[in-house]
């Protein structure tokens, strides 16, 4: 595969933003303020200068339409900004924090795992064991005389045992993928029948029958892998900030994921999604 580059003038487009937001982990942060990620078979360098957006890396196909599909560019941020910028004054100020923000189109597989490996752990930590499944049992792109590693397929991974997986550094996470590997290669889960189905509820209860998997990480596939904006995932940070922010409880710990859920449903709508990840990112950058 030969470097491609491509550009785009892009006033709202802030890599940090999109990079950041507690979305994806395999884009790492570069010494000049460019970031470098993987994703499916593609390698690319993004920067930002000024209100141009540089893409520059391999692709598995050509550059303009991965880039205009992997970041969503069909989606009009901008109109959904305005939506949401006049529920309240808390989400006007946190979208004008985290305006760059985009949801991308990310690999549903890829998606399952990664937040079942985001239970309980930090982002370095993630990181480094996505990576070091990726190095495993990925395959191999060069691009600048380095070497990065693709997400593993999961006929790929279903090669690591349970052993093999805990020397990667995946703790008690490791049966989990173990089984979650097993269920769709056996063909228990289709997720291409997954992702066609209308009830955002029924896919919920089919991903939480998974090992691993709870609301709030099936919540994160369905908004993350499966680019639907009509779930709300509630973690420590979210449950801190809509507290602090609407339900006001004493206790924080006392508020219930129901309530949270209940709030955004009936205020932000089909946009929760997107509600949660300007708050999130605000919240969590600015504590």
């Amino acid at each position: 595969m030969e470097e491609q580059i491509y550009s785009i003038e892009n006033a709202d487009f802030y890599p940090s933003h999109i990079f950041d937001c507690g979305q994806c982990f395999r884009w790492k942060k570069q010494a000049d303020e460019d970031y470098i990620g993987v994703f499916g078979n593609n390698v690319l360098n993004v920067k930002r200068q000024e209100n141009k957006i540089i893409f520059k890396g391999i692709c598995n196909g050509d550059i303009k339409q991965i880039v205009n599909y992997y970041f969503d560019m069909q989606t009009d941020y901008d109109k959904i900004k305005d939506v949401l910028r006049k529920k309240d004054q808390y989400l006007a100020t946190s979208i004008e924090y985290g305006k760059g923000i985009r949801i991308l189109n990310q690999d549903l597989w890829e998606m399952i795992i990664s937040f079942i490996i985001s239970a309980n752990n930090n982002i370095p930590r993630i990181q480094k064991i996505i990576d070091n499944l990726s190095k495993e049992y990925g395959n191999e792109i060069i691009w600048n005389n380095n070497t990065y590693y693709t997400f593993p397929e999961p006929n790929s991974l279903k090669q690591a045992s349970i052993e093999d997986l805990r020397k990667l550094g995946l703790g008690f996470r490791d049966k989990y993928i173990y089984e979650t590997t097993k269920i769709i290669c056996n063909g228990d889960i289709d997720l291409d029948k997954l992702n066609k189905i209308e009830n955002t509820n029924e896919i919920k209860k089919i991903l939480e029958s998974m090992p691993g998997i709870g609301p709030k990480v099936a919540d994160c596939i369905i908004l993350f892998g499966m680019h639907r904006f009509n779930v709300f995932p509630v973690d420590v940070w979210v449950r801190r900030v809509m507290n602090e922010l609407y339900i006001k409880n004493e206790d924080e710990t006392k508020v219930k994921r129901q309530e949270i859920e209940n709030f955004a449903n009936k205020t932000y709508g089909d946009l929760q999604g997107l509600a949660q990840q300007y708050l999130f990112y605000w919240k969590r950058e600015t504590a």
